[in-house]
């Protein structure tokens, strides 16, 4: 049976994508907040990912991130499969690329639905499918002088 809507605003937005980027400038988190203002929402999701202090038992010194060409494109393709699932009325997704410093902000997605459920499963399905379906490379080099290249497909 298909859900029943008692009003407009429980519905997808008709163009819920509001920000998609790749940047090498830093993020802004109010930014991306601000893009998916809603008054139809009930729930809205903010997830920021920074670069941490380590991985893998090695102490990471900072990364650089790199992108194919067509990464932004693949961003839409992901964003536009997120609304087909779920009841979006405003969604966000901005990746940085270029060199990083520890605890700088490298990706930033958000999403608002009527609902907090929802915007919570769009959310993570966003960040989810962008880690492992957008071509963005990220280059660690760690303190004790080593490197590696992490591909985020």
């Amino acid at each position: 049976m298909a859900p029943h809507f008692d009003h407009p605003g429980e519905q997808a937005a008709t163009d819920p994508i509001r920000l998609l980027g790749i940047r090498e400038t830093p993020l802004s988190i109010d930014e991306v907040f601000k893009a998916v203002g809603d008054d139809a929402t009930g729930g809205t999701t903010l997830f920021v990912g920074t670069v941490r202090n380590h991985d893998g038992g090695a102490d990471v010194d900072g990364l650089g991130y790199s992108c194919h060409p067509t990464a932004e494109a693949e961003m839409r393709r992901i964003a536009e499969r997120v609304i087909a699932k779920y009841p979006v009325r405003a969604l966000a997704a901005v990746h940085r690329i270029g060199d990083l410093s520890v605890g700088d902000l490298a990706v930033i997605v958000a999403v608002s639905c009527p609902h907090r459920g929802e915007a919570f499963e769009a959310s993570r399905m966003l960040i989810d499918d962008l880690k492992h379906e957008v071509p963005i490379w990220k280059h660690q080099t760690f303190s004790d002088g080593t490197e590696e290249w992490v591909g985020a497909c």
